[in-house]
């Protein structure tokens, strides 16, 4: 899924209020922050196919150590042992090994049979709701508009600025979102995991508002704005990496801060 995503974290912050939503909506896409790094490393695989289905034109070969059911509640686990370590309250804890784990299972209702259990040989699993474009977008269009409800409801801007923000990050990401099964497929899969990666890093920045003054230290009650730091000062090639670097940094500059509650 897509917005999918975005839903469950908006839920999740509407239960957590005193959480970042930077930090949840990073956890409900964690799956997709890493596949574009194994795809530029070359651990995992994907294929510009149009046609593979209706909705997107990509044919995820192999994506076992970010995407398996093994790795996903790995991962999760991972996530919850670096809120506990930074002091994160054990219900913060609990909705990012949630909001991670939740991944998988709404890939598995939108992907065909592509998601592995885990790494090696697996039997492959997916619902397919991706091969009906208005399947796809009653379902997710529903549930994002069920998660902006329960979140508006349940926490708001410090300003109009916060609320012009949020509402922008909304708007484009769902034009984004339901333009797909329209729009020309990717170039090449390294443009692919190069943009991906950029644009969901973007995401959680432009959540984050302002890195902190310690943004280690505040990663659990501040958003971690230093994520977008980290991934640009990988040893990435230059022309992939200004692209990237411009968008993140315009993201952490103009982001909206929202309240907590």
């Amino acid at each position: 899924m897509f917005v999918g995503h975005t839903a469950v974290a908006l839920v999740a912050k509407s239960r957590e209020p005193r959480a970042s939503l930077a930090l949840l909506v990073a956890a409900a896409f964690g799956l997709d922050l890493l596949w574009p790094v194994f795809l530029l490393t070359g651990l995992e695989r994907v294929r510009i196919d149009p046609g593979n289905t209706k909705f997107t034109p990509l044919a995820f070969e192999s994506y076992p150590w970010s995407h398996s059911l093994v790795m996903t509640v790995v991962w999760g686990l991972l996530g919850l042992v670096g809120v506990c370590v930074w002091k994160g309250s054990r219900s913060t804890q609990v909705l990012v090994l949630l909001l991670v784990v939740s991944h998988w299972v709404l890939d598995y209702v939108s992907h065909r049979p592509d998601l592995p259990l885990w790494p090696g040989d697996s039997p492959m699993f997916g619902l397919g709701l991706w091969n009906s474009v208005s399947g796809t977008l009653v379902v997710e269009g529903a549930m994002l508009a069920a998660g902006v409800f329960l979140y508006l409801h349940g926490t708001k801007a410090l300003d109009r600025v916060g609320s012009l923000g949020f509402w922008l990050l909304i708007g484009l990401s769902t034009m984004m979102w339901a333009g797909q099964p329209w729009s020309a497929p990717p170039p090449s899969s390294r443009f692919l995991a190069w943009f991906s990666l950029g644009l969901d890093v973007t995401r959680v920045g432009w959540l984050g508002g302002p890195p902190p003054n310690d943004a280690f230290g505040s990663l659990i009650e501040k958003p971690p704005c230093s994520l977008a730091t980290f991934i640009t000062a990988l040893r990435f090639p230059r022309e992939a990496v200004i692209p990237a670097q411009a968008a993140i940094q315009f993201a952490v500059d103009r982001g909206p801060r929202l309240s907590p509650g």
